[in-house]
């Protein structure tokens, strides 16, 4: 069961995530890593596009909104967090991003040890859970 955190505003998951925040004579700059072995990606999410329900063994992971229109669900609960409000992803939680009618653009910082296939899947649209991938490849011997 997925519930909804507020209306439309997020609220911070559980562990929340403050970046580091310095004002300078020129505006400010906004740190989230000193000297932490990370990977950082920018997601681009299509209109109404919706990433795997998945979790991770080996990462956490830091979303920081780019654009707003951004949807996060982590372990069951929606967040709508405001361009820049960072959302942190603890290791082993399941979570997902989907965007609403335009593309939105999401900064991922993982923590820990990256890998692409320290993925779990539990729901995916594009058909790429463990349980879909073997019925595919079973389908696809029956037709040999």
């Amino acid at each position: 069961m997925v519930k909804a955190i507020g209306s439309r505003r997020a609220t911070s998951p559980p562990k929340t995530y403050q970046p580091l925040e310095v004002e300078k004579p020129w505006g400010r700059f906004i740190q989230y890593t000193l000297n932490t072995p990370t990977t950082v990606k920018i997601l681009e999410i299509n209109p109404g596009e919706v990433l795997s329900l998945q979790s991770h063994n080996y990462r956490e992971e830091l979303w920081i909104p780019l654009t707003d229109g951004v949807m996060a669900e982590i372990d069951g609960e929606l967040y709508f967090p405001e361009e820049l409000e960072p959302v942190f992803v603890p290791k082993h939680s399941k979570h997902r991003l989907s965007a609403g009618d335009k593309k939105v653009r999401v900064l991922e910082i993982s923590f820990g040890y990256f890998d692409e296939e320290d993925i779990v899947r539990y729901e995916d649209k594009y058909g790429r859970t463990k349980d879909e991938l073997i019925e595919a490849l079973e389908q696809k011997a029956s037709n040999w």
